[in-house]
């Protein structure tokens, strides 16, 4: 029974590498070599404690189905090892394409990164808008355009646009307070997006947080610039990979 014990902790082994912040592809092929080896020497070991009546046939079929259904918690981690590596790839290819259309914009004015299972594109107020103003400048449309063509390559992308401000109230006869002016700025470049650039609008959603996420304290001049800014959030479409992480009913033998 020796090597049935040591297959349930390979499994949970497998799940933590899978499900890691970086795959270690030559650890999870040993463990799955190493797991198929075992259940080879654990149907063999049950065939030799039958016929040597050390368990009846019944204890032998029930461990025999825990072992399948081991077999098939397997399958389950490997596939969602598979997306996860899938999911990276695409954030992958999507941060050095992003980077080599905009090597042209000065650093200050657009932020490339990756941040969970989404890419980030900041673009700062300057670039896009006057003070106060929601109505993007046409130098922007540029780098908006190189964005767009990006985004209409990836058809199964998601796309956020979340417009964000300093903490510095405003109140005029355009916006009501800063809500307002986040909001304002996301739909207008939404509306850049899908109108002059011919972005599906199935993809887009716009939001504004207002000053409620800044990426820095609004304790100086050049912190409240870098905290005025609207996020392209690229997002592949994870519903398959969702649907994984939702742990299959595995079947339990009978008692």
């Amino acid at each position: 029974m020796k090597s049935i014990i040591w297959l349930a902790p390979l499994l949970s082994s497998l799940f933590v590498i899978s499900c890691g912040p970086t795959e270690d592809d030559e650890r999870i092929k040993y463990l799955q070599e190493e797991i198929a080896y075992l259940q080879s020497s654990n149907d063999n070991m049950l065939e030799k404690m039958t016929e040597l009546s050390i368990i009846n046939r019944e204890d032998a079929a029930s461990i025999h189905t825990s072992l399948q259904i081991m077999q098939e918690q397997q399958g389950y981690i490997a596939q969602l090892s598979e997306k996860i590596q899938e999911k990276d790839s695409i954030n992958f290819a999507l941060v050095s394409n992003l980077k080599s259309s905009l090597l042209d914009v000065d650093d200050t004015d657009v932020d490339i990164e990756v941040k969970g299972s989404a890419v980030y594109v900041s673009l700062s107020d300057k670039l896009l808008f006057k003070t106060a103003s929601a109505q993007v400048n046409k130098e922007a449309y540029e780098v908006l355009g190189k964005v767009a063509r990006i985004i209409n390559d990836n058809l199964d992308l998601k796309v956020l646009v979340q417009g964000h401000t300093d903490d510095v109230p405003i109140h005029n006869k355009y916006f009501l307070d800063n809500w307002d002016l986040s909001a304002s700025r996301a739909l207008a470049v939404v509306r850049v997006l899908q109108n002059r650039y011919a972005v599906d609008p199935s993809q887009l959603t716009a939001a504004g947080q207002s000053e409620y996420a800044p990426k820095v304290d609004n304790d100086s001049p050049d912190n409240r610039r870098i905290n005025r800014r609207t996020e392209i959030i690229l997002r592949p479409d994870l519903g398959q990979f969702f649907d994984l992480m939702t742990l299959p009913d595995f079947q339990s033998p009978e008692t």
